[in-house]
């Protein structure tokens, strides 16, 4: 079992972009999913965007994005990033949210979701805001 930690960070529309020059200048492989590869569109217009996205190199940088989708409030430099903690570990991941949620608020509750088979989002007394979930391999069939 490991756990790793990952700058998830937050755009409106401009993750791919971004992505992409993080990948321009660190090197390594960019993964994305769009809100329609995850069959989770909620508005037509933002169906090509960025659900989550991915830089890493084999030198160890690694870097996540998303575009929030305009149903969700989104000031840039309030929210900027998220943290991500990833495991292929159900139960790891769910012993560290159980602790991590303790005396915070739950934004999205710890369960199976479309793109993964646990995914959940808590904000800590301190305002940082978390997202958990156990990896898996993505294929867009």
């Amino acid at each position: 079992m490991s756990i790793n930690t990952t700058p998830h960070l937050n755009f409106r529309g401009d993750a791919r972009a971004a992505l992409e020059f993080y990948q321009s200048v660190f090197g390594g492989s960019l993964a994305v999913v769009t809100y329609a590869d995850g069959h989770n569109v909620t508005d037509p217009a933002e169906a090509d965007q960025i659900m989550w996205g991915q830089v890493t190199s084999d030198e160890g940088f690694r870097v996540m994005a998303y575009d929030v989708p305009a149903h969700t409030a989104y000031e840039p430099g309030v929210i900027p990033l998220f943290v991500s903690v990833r495991s292929t570990d159900a139960e790891e991941i769910s012993r560290y949210w159980k602790r991590l949620a303790d005396g915070s608020t739950v934004v999205v509750p710890l369960a199976e979701a479309a793109w993964a088979p646990l995914y959940g989002m808590v904000r800590d007394r301190f305002g940082v805001t978390w997202v958990f979930d156990v990896e898996v391999a993505w294929s867009a069939s």
